[in-house]
């Protein structure tokens, strides 16, 4: 003889009781005043970077006039945008566009190159066991702590002595070492790229260049980019290392040509209206390359390929 259970299996729960909570809610632990915390802390950094650019967008739409009699935050009733970016691109024979090419040819190809030494740097040093090991990473971290300032005095001389100064390679060699850069990818390479996948090329027959190549690089790629990015914003910016090597203005980086401009408000008040249009447009590629590159900044590339 057989029994059937009549219990009803669905749980009950008393008045005012809290039901469980799901081993899926992302809720838990979180508070809504650590929330308004964090929100308000974002919205003041955002501001803090925001209203400086905000502030360039403004006065480059202004003649000089206007932006001394007006409100600094205000669009003026006369839009000068236009003029003022026609002025920039054609004052001395389109000087600004030979300092812009000379911008993107030190980051853009320093950064790339410095970006592509510091992989390889931070793989090897993750990777490969050999004697001195740790104290070659301790002395990568000592130039991390090394400003770029204290070292661009001695590197004039050096140049001067080797026939370098005043070129282009007096700006673009020294920003091919990256020591953060490299740093940031013998940690990240510890932390991603797995020993068994370069194990397993090994045995498909894949040399080590080949294995850094096509797997380390692709491994790596958060960290590069943002070596690429860090390295990019540095050297684009980067005032002191050009100011001491350089003397011949066709080399000049615009950073070196917007203060040259900048220099000669005093006598001549048209240069104000040069300069806020030169720095509109010196800020232009550096957003386009963040906008373009975040994409790639996403972890886990390779997460499931080793079990």
């Amino acid at each position: 003889m057989t029994t059937t259970d009549t219990t009803d299996p669905t749980p009950t729960f008393s008045v005012g009781a809290q039901a469980p909570r799901s081993a899926h809610d992302r809720s838990a632990g979180r508070r809504s005043g650590t929330r308004i915390l964090v929100t308000a802390i974002l919205v003041v950094v955002a501001v803090y970077f925001l209203v400086p650019v905000y502030w360039v967008v403004v006065a480059a739409t202004k003649t000089t006039q206007d932006l001394f009699a007006t409100n600094g935050f205000v669009f003026s009733g006369n839009f000068a945008l236009w003029h003022n970016l026609a002025e920039v691109l054609n004052f001395q024979d389109g000087i600004f566009l030979r300092w812009f090419l000379n911008s993107v040819l030190y980051a853009g190809v320093g950064a790339l190159l410095a970006t592509y030494f510091a992989a390889a740097g931070g793989y090897a040093l993750s990777k490969y066991a050999f004697r001195g090991r740790g104290f070659v990473f301790g002395l990568i971290l000592g130039g991390v702590l090394v400003p770029g300032t204290a070292t661009a005095l001695p590197l004039f001389l050096l140049f001067s002595e080797l026939g370098l100064a005043n070129t282009y390679w007096a700006v673009l060699l020294p920003s091919l070492v990256s020591p953060f850069g490299l740093f940031l990818c013998r940690i990240y390479a510890d932390a991603t790229v797995d020993t068994a996948l370069l194990e397993a090329a090994r045995l498909d027959g894949a040399g080590e260049l080949r294995i850094f190549h096509t797997v380390g690089l692709r491994v790596m790629t958060p960290a590069l980019v943002t070596v690429f990015l860090f390295q990019l914003v540095g050297i684009w910016n980067n005032y002191f290392l050009p100011l001491v090597m350089l003397s011949d203005e066709r080399l000049y980086p615009i950073t070196l040509g917007l203060n040259s401009w900048r220099s000669q408000t005093d006598r001549l008040p048209e240069f104000y209206e040069l300069t806020t249009g030169g720095v509109l447009l010196s800020i232009i590629p550096l957003a386009i390359a963040m906008i373009v590159l975040q994409r790639f900044w996403r972890g886990g590339l390779t997460e499931g390929s080793v079990k």
